[in-house]
């Protein structure tokens, strides 16, 4: 079913704006928000259209940071956003712009906790990703009236609010780690009239109690597929997940649950370009910078393929964090004499370390207790020999024991089980 669209009352943000004045400019962006999207096409049912053009977005971010990037490469600065802040005009300009707002840093900062005037830096730990990515989500998770959807990642409650006017409250259950942010969304979630299933707790946990499910879709990245999400669906669920891992790589991946019992689920990539914030419990583990004299040496030879590979994207990034999965990618650049230019280490002290020779040739040096490039090196040169197929033809298959991701019978790496 489709629900009934809700009475949005004002925002008390609003400054001094009439309530009705606000209401009336707020509807009219998202009419042109809804026909931005349906002409780009993010989105192309009339149910989701709907949804686009009827939910409140200003309700669900009434502040949040808007980012400025230093012209002299000092870490970005964020400047809080609000109505009262930068006026009724600019704010619901911005909310109803397709663009990703940062609503929280550090796990705990809000624009709320900045007095006027001030900026911050920080790390982005939650936000109101671009509408047209979260209706795009939607959209390919494919929902059909009666299906019982899990979402992973509150977040400010925007993309929950999506699905109750698509599906109805019933039909609906979100999970947010964090009790403040899943507090906000609450409220706001309130306050445009929605009442789905809410639950404060660890989303790779799922959310027993509403089982089993019909679709699953996760607004975090993971590094893998949790396996409670396939315990508790349904044969033929379909899981809609950003698969990501320490060195940045990061995908859609959409799979469909073969067997519940047994643990069992295959799928894609769809877009390779779909990039969230990892989940919290995923963090990358702390690690110790090596000394040339460490004594774990493994080799020093120079370099069948550079470390240029490092930096490039889709499927050849891809293939490195697979082979890799645990190493984290430090970069100091050429004007670091005790330090090479590029170094990947993980929380085993192995490591790679790359410096650069003045004819430019790279010699690599590995030490530890694994040859991490020669594993590196294997893996992209299977890939080209095989055609330097995109990430979109690799595959993802899902059991109890493991996790595989793989573009041919010979050549498959495992996910890591962080779960």
């Amino acid at each position: 079913m489709t629900s009934t669209p809700r009475n949005t009352p004002a925002s008390t943000a609003a400054g001094t704006a009439t309530s009705s004045t606000l209401e009336e400019t707020a509807a009219a962006l998202r009419h042109r928000l809804a026909a931005q999207l349906a002409t780009a096409g993010h989105v192309g049912s009339p149910q989701w259209r709907a949804a686009v053009h009827d939910v409140p977005r200003h309700l669900f971010i009434p502040e949040f940071f808007d980012r400025s990037d230093p012209a002299d490469g000092s870490p970005t600065l964020y400047l809080p956003v609000s109505a009262s802040r930068s006026g009724t005009a600019r704010w619901l300009e911005l909310v109803y712009s397709d663009e990703t707002w940062v609503t929280q840093l550090d796990a705990h900062l809000t624009p709320a906790d900045l007095p006027a005037g001030a900026h911050s830096t920080g790390v982005p730990t939650s936000s109101s990703s671009l509408p047209s990515l979260v209706i795009g989500m939607w959209e390919e998770l494919d929902v059909a009236d009666g299906h019982q959807v899990l979402e992973i990642g509150t977040g400010t409650g925007y993309s929950t609010a999506l699905g109750c006017h698509r599906l109805g409250d019933d039909h609906l259950t979100s999970v947010e780690v964090d009790p403040d942010v899943a507090a906000r969304a609450r409220a706001a979630l309130d306050a445009a009239g929605y009442r789905p299933r809410l639950v404060v707790g660890d989303g790779l946990a799922g959310a027993p109690g509403s089982q089993p499910y019909d679709r699953v879709i996760a607004t975090c990245a993971l590094r893998s597929v949790p396996p409670s999400w396939i315990e508790q669906s349904r044969p033929g669920t379909v899981i809609l997940v950003t698969l990501t891992g320490w060195l940045g790589a990061s995908g859609l991946a959409k799979l469909t649950v073969t067997d519940p019992a047994s643990g069992t689920a295959e799928g894609t990539f769809t877009d390779p370009e779909v990039n969230f914030m990892p989940a919290r419990s995923q963090t990358p583990e702390f690690v110790i910078i090596p000394t040339r004299d460490d004594g774990t040496l493994i080799s020093q030879r120079p370099a069948v393929i550079g470390p240029d590979v490092l930096t490039e994207t889709g499927a050849a990034h891809w293939l490195i964090q697979l082979a890799a999965p645990n190493a984290q990618h430090l970069a100091f650049g050429p004007d670091n004499d005790d330090l090479p230019e590029h170094l990947l280490v993980q929380s085993d002290e192995s490591y790679v370390a790359f410096h650069r020779s003045p004819t430019g040739a790279w010699t690599v040096r590995q030490g530890g207790q694994t040859a991490l490039w020669d594993n590196i090196e294997h893996a992209i040169d299977q890939w080209r020999t095989a055609g330097e197929p995109p990430l979109t033809e690799f595959r993802i298959h899902i059991t109890k024991d493991q996790q595989t991701v793989a573009f041919s019978n010979s050549a498959q790496w495992e996910l890591p089980a962080d779960h």
